[in-house]
């Protein structure tokens, strides 16, 4: 069945190829692991790190919705014709096992220290941040690699579809006329070290809130109470006002009612003037990856003094009170915050800090 639906796909990935001594780990989502590992020198700080550390003190801990699923989609569609038995190439361990991820990457990087996959709908890579601040906390480890890949496949699709919560063209989050979500696919990962080692201009992970619910399987709280529990959790380990943040990064899928509860989550806690948008017009909604996706997205906020504005917004909802930007905008700010809001009231917040002089 085709569906009327705007994706939003990662160019070249199918001709990944992956590393040699990493092929029974081959699959579509673990070829994007490959290719994020690959960016802006992530490798060669994360090798400097367990140069410091030791490979036995970093943990692994990351976000997924689906992992490989999509592997053991195509090996369905090869099954022996009289037994039912999936092909012997298919290594369901390495590619659709939910924890296949966290295995790569402690292999590729070759890290020994401890590991976990969370699942937990959109909000799976956010809530490995709290992991890793509480590991590093306790003294079991000094570092972290943290973060989230999600990749396309008709699991996804066709689920979301079933709930008609997909739009027929590209979202619109916060838009008057939204009406569903693009589903896209993607991967970050982010080095967390301990707080002692930071310097001036640092991204710190200064706030996790974390929250459940639990009103509803995929329809959030009316009140938005759960989200405001998270963003509230997250201003109190920092100890920081709401009148601190400088931008928000909305977890903004475009449907009507996430968009609409969110604002009203966010507006009860910070008003109706704090700069905010959703960046899920330019990436589609990454799902398990989102929250570690965006959270690079505050941190170059931050990094950068660059706010940026929402795309495929065209006539902002006038029902929202929010200030939704719909250009980037030039501003300095120090705290930014990161809502990832899931299924079954998963709620997380992240905040993040630009550590000064």
């Amino acid at each position: 069945m085709d569906l009327p639906t705007c994706l939003g796909q990662v160019e070249g990935l199918d001709a990944v190829v992956m590393r040699a001594d990493m092929q029974n780990f081959d699959c579509r989502n673990n070829r994007l692991t490959q290719l994020a590992l690959a960016q802006d020198g992530f490798m060669q700080n994360l090798q400097d790190a367990a140069e410091r550390y030791g490979r036995k003190r970093i943990g692994v801990f990351l976000g997924s919705s689906t992992s490989g699923i999509l592997s053991s989609e195509q090996a369905y569609r090869q099954r022996d014709p009289v037994s039912g038995a999936l092909p012997a190439t298919h290594s369901y361990r390495h590619t659709h096992n939910m924890f296949s991820l966290a295995d790569f990457v402690r292999h590729y990087a070759d890290l020994q220290g401890p590991a976990c996959v969370v699942s937990t709908a959109c909000s799976s890579s956010a809530k490995v941040f709290g992991i890793a601040q509480r590991m590093i906390g306790s003294g079991l480890i000094d570092a972290a690699v943290v973060g989230g890949v999600d990749s396309l496949c008709l699991t996804t699709l066709y689920g979301f579809n079933s709930l008609q919560l997909v739009s027929s063209r590209p979202c619109a989050p916060f838009d008057a006329q939204r009406d569903g979500i693009s589903i896209g696919e993607g991967a970050a990962f982010i080095l967390l070290e301990r707080a002692d080692q930071a310097q001036p201009g640092d991204i710190l992970l200064s706030g996790v809130g974390e929250s459940s619910d639990a009103h509803h399987m995929s329809a959030p709280h009316p009140e938005g109470l759960g989200a405001r529990m998270a963003m509230q959790a997250a201003l109190d380990m920092a100890g920081l006002q709401p009148e601190s943040i400088g931008y928000i990064n909305l977890h903004g899928t475009a449907t009507p009612s996430n968009d609409a509860i969110e604002d009203l989550s966010v507006t009860s806690l910070f008003g109706t003037t704090l700069p905010c948008s959703s960046t899920k017009g330019h990436t589609g909604h990454t799902l398990g990856a989102a929250g570690s996706v965006e959270a690079v997205i505050c941190a170059i906020a931050l990094r950068h003094g660059f706010l940026p504005g929402g795309v495929g917004t065209l006539s902002p909802d006038p029902r929202l009170q929010c200030n939704y930007l719909l250009a980037n905008q030039e501003q300095a700010i120090t705290h930014a915050l990161s809502n990832s809001f899931g299924f079954g009231g998963s709620n997380c917040s992240l905040l993040l800090s630009r550590k000064c002089a």
